[in-house]
């Protein structure tokens, strides 16, 4: 699943070509809004809160989509929609089309899609823990959310959208690595270094959000130090870095780690 860096610069590239436009399609291809016309409404930009996505309209109304595992946004000339040279609206598996006199957004598999009242986001966004992205982010209260999980693994916990948005596996691998903390240790155990997790997992999401990025998808290669380098040898200790699963079932994910650096002695 996308994290929440995937979701920013999905975000700015949707803005760099919707922002400030009219609208001239709107298909929304989903049970419950697929009578809802949007032509017409101007996009005034694209707002992330963790992992969502959120396209606000000038009539107070936000679109809002999640990519979940499978989704995507592309971008394609209207023009070539238009002339028939790509009919990739056409497709089964497109659930949203935005589209503008220049460009139109095609938005594949998405896993949930709302229409509502912009003044009412937090109807659907409410329940998140703090946006590790956002830049009001308070390091010191979102590091209390995490404390308060006790005795439940510290991996665990950093999944958990509720606790803190925006992470999935890479982040909270790469972010424990960097500070040598066993992903099943009691999360009240990280002490007073967890502001400086939460600091991490949003220094390292933040220089990918900030990288540039080709597509709307942002699925470009990654490095990483740990998550998805099983047998591969730990850059700091040269240990094969081990993967295991985080989480009850069936929610469990899993998490790249180095049994050396990261012991739980």
């Amino acid at each position: 699943m996308p994290e929440g860096d995937i979701v920013v610069r999905v975000a700015r590239r949707l803005d760099a070509a919707l922002a400030g436009q009219r609208l001239t399609r709107a298909e929304l291809r989903w049970p419950d809004l697929g009578g809802t016309d949007l032509t017409g409404a101007v996009v005034v930009g694209h707002g992330t809160y963790g992992k969502h996505l959120l396209t606000r309209l000038e009539d107070g109304r936000t679109l809002h989509t999640h990519l979940r595992m499978e989704g995507r946004w592309r971008l394609i000339r209207t023009a070539d929609i238009s002339s028939g040279r790509n009919r990739a609206d056409r497709s089964p598996y497109v659930r949203a089309i935005l589209g503008t006199d220049r460009w139109t957004a095609l938005g594949f598999d998405l896993g949930m899609m709302d229409l509502l009242a912009t003044e009412a986001e937090s109807r659907i966004l409410g329940h998140l823990g703090p946006d590790v992205l956002a830049a009001s982010l308070d390091a010191d209260a979102a590091a209390a959310r995490i404390l308060a999980q006790e005795t439940r693994p510290i991996a665990e916990a950093l999944l958990d959208q509720t606790v803190l948005a925006g992470l999935g596996t890479i982040y909270t691998a790469e972010t424990l690595w960097a500070h040598r903390i066993w992903p099943w240790a009691p999360s009240s155990s990280v002490g007073e270094l967890a502001p400086e997790l939460v600091l991490t997992a949003r220094r390292l999401m933040q220089r990918s959000a900030d990288a540039r990025t080709p597509t709307a998808t942002g699925d470009e290669r990654r490095t990483s130090n740990v998550h998805d380098r099983e047998r591969r040898p730990c850059p700091r200790c040269g240990t094969p870095v081990r993967r295991a699963m985080a989480g009850p079932a069936p929610r469990e994910r899993q998490i790249f780690f180095c049994p050396a650096c990261q012991s739980p002695g």
